[in-house]
């Protein structure tokens, strides 16, 4: 396949109005629309629609993968719930944008790799990545963070632009960095971001602390909304103008989100990106080492049982004669190899029995009786049967 491109939008908040309905489905004749889901794929030509303005007009969550790497998805939320400036902190190059529209912020969070493998299930990714969007419109922005990371990871050093990459200071640093949610990690396996990155990023990242609040908190801080306020959330909730607004009280009762101290050192991309392949580097090594251990380990386990059957073999010399032709006879390649195995076996015993010539001797007439099978003693050849 030369070209593929998938698209999927979500409305998460509201569903489409028939004219939005129609509106939509006059963009693509072969897209699979509902009132809350719009999918098409594309093997040749592209969308005539842009995927921005449907973000801003109707749909609440969207996402875009082509084969030619490129991964993208994109939120709206309500601006009471994420604010435009907190978003902009994680902004960075084209790969983490966002926009207000009307009473909405946009993010646009995308992931380039021409040189990486097509991800097969990539475009089933949406079910999952759309729980980052009620986790920030719940204050949550480790989201962002991942974004901004990921962006980090894929940013190409160019000669007008290393000095503003190396001095590039990372955004606010949220909690629970280490104990990402599922949603959280699947956006991070969506926009590849680089583990060893995280892992660095993690490592000044507090521990996430409970929302759960006692119910006489939370109690005490409904009885004392004013009246007003609280006659004004009962008639959004009737009128069923705004489906967060449980999510906005909870967020206010629970505060701002939480970052890292106002005091803490922020780093720079260039020390993220030193510690990451320090990191990195580190576990190559380790893994290296591992390696080697199983190898030698398992080449020990080998020479022990080898010795095992050479102490086994010895006495029993012409029977694993016979037992050599029984295997040649075979004609198969598993009873050459097996054969050639045992030879090896009795060159060694032979050996150390003070008895090679014999060896030689029957070996030579093995190889005269075989001498048209060319794959044996090829094998014979291989192994050094023959030297």
């Amino acid at each position: 396949m030369s070209e593929y491109q998938y698209y999927e939008f979500l409305a998460v908040d509201r569903p489409l109005s028939a004219d939005q309905l129609a509106e939509v489905r006059a963009l693509s004749t072969r897209a699979r629309v509902t009132s809350t889901r719009f999918t098409n794929s594309y093997q040749w030509g592209d969308f005539r629609g842009n995927p921005g303005k449907l973000m801003e007009r109707y749909y609440d969550a969207h996402l875009y993968v082509a084969n030619w790497g490129t991964h993208r998805v994109m939120f709206r939320l309500p601006d009471h719930l994420l604010d435009l400036r907190t978003a902009r902190q994680y902004c960075f190059e084209e790969s983490v944008h966002a926009w207000s529209f009307g009473q909405h912020v946009l993010l646009d969070l995308s992931n380039e790799d021409e040189e990486g493998d097509w991800d097969e299930d990539a475009e089933d990714s949406l079910a999952a990545l759309v729980g980052v969007r009620a986790e920030l419109a719940a204050g949550d922005l480790r989201g962002l963070y991942l974004a901004w990371l990921s962006a980090l990871s894929g940013f190409e050093l160019r000669e007008d632009g290393e000095e503003e990459f190396q001095s590039e200071v990372e955004p606010p640093l949220p909690a629970g960095l280490a104990t990402l949610s599922a949603p959280q990690r699947a956006l991070a396996d969506f926009l590849r971001v680089d583990p060893d990155l995280l892992a660095v990023a993690a490592d000044a990242s507090p521990a996430q602390t409970s929302t759960t609040a006692p119910e006489g908190d939370l109690t005490r801080w409904v009885e004392a909304l004013s009246a007003a306020e609280k006659n004004a959330l009962l008639l959004r909730v009737v009128r069923d103008e705004d489906p967060h607004v449980r999510t906005e009280l909870l967020q206010r009762f629970h505060g701002a989100a939480k970052h890292a101290p106002a005091d803490a050192v922020r780093r720079t991309a260039a020390q993220l990106m030193d510690a990451a392949a320090a990191r990195r580097a580190e576990r190559q090594r380790l893994a290296t080492e591992q390696r080697a251990h199983e190898v030698a380990r398992r080449e020990q386990q080998a020479a022990l049982a080898r010795e095992q059957r050479l102490t086994t073999l010895v006495g029993q010399q012409e029977q694993s004669w016979l037992r050599v032709s029984a295997l040649i006879d075979t004609r198969k390649p598993t009873g050459y190899d097996a054969a050639v195995e045992l030879l090896e076996d009795l060159r060694e015993v032979s050996q150390r029995t003070d008895d090679p010539d014999e060896f030689i001797r029957r070996l030579a007439l093995l190889c005269q009786q075989h001498q048209r099978k060319s794959s044996l003693i090829e094998r014979f050849n291989r192994a050094g049967l023959t030297d």
